[in-house]
């Protein structure tokens, strides 16, 4: 072959190899990564990378719930250290009155937002998720050295809290108990502990005696009742499991005959601690769910069912846990729009 045609074949072959190769020139290198795909242009420019969220939560509410809240935030800071969580205990009530006034970001309830609530926050314009987080029980409490009243029927309770009842002793409920005044403590008006516990155990809700140590914190209950021989009260599971060495614990029967039955993880799962049995609530304002550190700590609330558990509750079962991740996730998609 000639030195001319040789020349001339090696410009033809270099000429259709830039024609194959398309004249691409955004294509990446190996050296270089490809640009992730968009996921919404908000999404791209202001989700933090993960472990680098900043921002303020505030929550507040049931006292009960509030366990659950203080050991899923504890956890939650110690990878997002720059989100400052804070969780106050003003009673279910409280806490939902807060969160219509547009006080909170987020609201712990021990019992179903109320009509009235509701009404309260569409009048403010607060839109708002709920999200069940855990079951629980609700514990009577006595004085360890309480003997008598280790078993309860329904009856027997509404004998002595009810608003109409006429129990000073614990001889006026059986005549086989001491002739001992009854000291009584309990949750206070704004609790969901306490609506719910008056409406299963006095039938309708405002229909408790008002003679009794009310209290929005727990801890008053176990030191009043560990510390009087004839006092009984009432709280979550969790704090029943926390102070056991203090206090003994009361079985119930929801009728005469019935077989008594006490509050443990099996009993309120399978339903057979009845009445008492109930689950617990967060709710979430739409307006907050926007944020990206308020998602972030809501997905990871949702997912950590160990802590539910180390709080001494109840935890869900693996389908209900998956619902409301689900849920969750269409939540932050309606609040993104």
């Amino acid at each position: 072959m000639s030195m001319k045609r040789s020349f001339a074949l090696m410009t033809l072959l270099s000429i259709l190899a830039l024609g194959c190769g398309g004249g691409d020139n955004t294509a990446p290198k190996k050296d270089q990564k490809a640009a992730p795909a968009p996921q919404g242009k908000k999404a791209a420019e202001n989700t933090p990378a993960k472990g680098e969220m900043k921002g303020e939560i505030k929550a507040d509410g049931s006292s009960t719930v509030l366990l659950i809240s203080q050991a899923v935030a504890s956890e939650y800071s110690k990878t997002n250290p720059n989100v400052k969580i804070s969780v106050g205990r003003s009673g279910t009530g409280g806490g939902f009155k807060k969160f219509a006034a547009g006080e909170t970001d987020i609201s712990n309830a021990s019992r179903p937002i109320k009509a009235e609530e509701k009404e309260s926050c569409a009048k403010n314009g607060v839109e708002f998720f709920e999200f069940q987080v855990a079951w629980d029980g609700l514990s009577i409490v006595i004085n360890k050295e309480n003997t008598w009243a280790k078993n309860m029927t329904v009856a027997q309770l509404k004998t002595m809290w009810d608003k109409d009842s006429k129990v000073e002793n614990w001889s006026d409920v059986d005549p086989t108990w001491p002739k001992e005044k009854v000291k009584l403590f309990g949750a206070g008006t704004d609790s969901g502990t306490f609506d719910f516990f008056t409406e299963v155990i006095n039938g309708k809700s405002g229909q408790s005696r008002t003679s009794y140590q009310p209290t929005e914190d727990d801890n008053v209950t176990v030191n009043g009742v560990a510390k009087d021989k004839f006092a009984l009260g009432y709280f979550g599971l969790a704090y029943y499991e926390e102070n056991k060495e203090k206090l003994g614990i009361v079985s119930v029967s929801k009728k005469e005959g019935d077989k008594f039955v006490s509050p443990s993880e099996a009993t309120v799962m399978d339903k057979t601690y009845s009445p008492l049995s109930r689950p617990l609530f967060i709710y979430v304002k739409k307006s907050s769910l926007k944020r990206p550190e308020v998602q972030d700590f809501m997905t990871f609330f949702l997912r950590r069912n160990d802590l539910i558990a180390q709080a001494k509750y109840i935890k869900m079962d693996a389908l209900m846990q998956s619902d409301v991740q689900e849920k969750l996730a269409n939540a932050i998609k309606e609040a993104g729009k």
